[in-house]
């Protein structure tokens, strides 16, 4: 005799309420947000403008400062004594208002007063700074 198992009927009708009112919601939502944009859109205002604005979104200028084993500091690619080197980043700092980042990359043999001597122009000309030390090639 075969054994009859009966399942039910849980499955036969889905309760599709909480989907009905998500969907509705969702309608209503870009419904009220596409009108907006198209009120935006057709009010003509003339904007304001500045020749010398900058994007707030904008990232800021890297200015990337290596140092040789020898304690020579290096900004692309070019030789810079020490005393050049505070005007190279007051002038990163009044070009670029975002605070602008120094990366200060020193050979690990390198003594330690030439990195700190870039750490101390950095702070005192207001630039954000991040040093690492750059492992030997081998």
């Amino acid at each position: 005799m075969a054994v009859k198992i009966n399942r039910g009927n849980a499955l036969v009708a889905l309760n599709l309420t909480a989907m009905i009112d998500v969907v509705l919601l969702l309608l209503i939502y870009f419904m009220v947000a596409s009108r907006l944009s198209e009120d935006e859109r057709t009010v003509e205002i003339p904007l304001p403008s500045a020749a010398n604005a900058m994007p707030m979104t904008a990232e800021p200028s890297e200015l990337v400062v290596n140092i040789d084993e020898k304690g020579t500091f290096i900004v692309d690619d070019k030789v810079i004594k020490p005393n050049e080197l505070e005007a190279l980043i007051t002038r990163a700092v009044v070009d670029n208002p975002l605070r602008p980042a120094v990366i200060i990359r020193a050979d690990r043999r390198v003594p330690f007063q030439a990195p700190i001597s870039v750490m101390d122009v950095c702070i005192k000309c207001g630039a954000a700074y991040s040093a690492s030390i750059a492992e030997e090639e081998q």
